[in-house]
């Protein structure tokens, strides 16, 4: 009798199994699609997500350090904000109001390029501390004494900070169409003799006073 109960179950549950829904056709192949899904393809993905995964893709940006090139152009020193910097700024040879060059705060071992123009007393660069990626922009005016000042700001134009720069020495960057005047060269002294002085008018040369013979 247990028998025969257990077996009336069993066949009531497989009946159950058999009277249950089926799923719609297809139904296997949209979970395993679903369960190969990426985040991406369900729409997930996350606002940048593209532009963080290029940059992550290109190598590390190095420190810039000075560029011997540079070594030879008009230095000015100053202040940008509350930091001591020093700028070398020269003009390029292939455009006529171009300038360029680099400037680092005190006590800093890297460098931060900067190019632009010069347009009379106007100056206007930008500067770059990984020499491809804009970092900042620099507007400013140059004085009669060859000092420029002005403010200096993010590539967004926010956070301006005001500087101020002064030449060192006589090294200046002329402005576009002028000629820097020559400094004046000095004569080295002659190693020759020199040559007598000619005789003054009535003064005796030889002891004989000049004479002059009338016709």
């Amino acid at each position: 009798m247990t028998q025969m109960k257990v077996a009336a179950v069993a066949a009531a549950l497989l009946l159950a199994g058999c009277n249950s829904a089926m799923p719609p056709d297809g139904s296997r192949a949209v979970s395993a699609a679903r369960a190969a899904a990426t985040p991406g393809d369900l729409g997930l993905q996350a606002p940048g997500t593209a532009e963080a995964i290029e940059t992550l893709a290109l190598p590390p940006a190095k420190p810039l350090t000075p560029n011997p090139a540079y070594a030879r152009f008009p230095t000015y020193v100053g202040t940008l904000g509350d930091k001591q910097i020093e700028m070398k700024l020269g003009a390029k040879t292939d455009e006529r109001t171009g300038v360029h060059g680099e400037y680092r705060v005190a006590g800093a071992s890297t460098v931060i390029v900067v190019a632009g123009d010069r347009d009379g007393d106007t100056l206007e660069i930008e500067e770059s501390n990984d020499g491809t990626h804009i970092t900042g922009n620099w507007v400013g005016k140059f004085a009669a004494d060859g000092s420029v000042s002005g403010e200096r700001m993010n590539a967004d134009d926010s956070n301006p900070l005001p500087f101020d720069l002064k030449p060192v020495g006589s090294g200046v960057v002329p402005a576009a169409g002028t000629v820097a005047p020559k400094a004046p060269q000095s004569v080295a002294p002659s190693l020759e003799p020199a040559p007598p002085a000619p005789p003054a008018a009535g003064r005796a040369l030889g002891g004989t006073s000049n004479v002059t013979i009338g016709e």
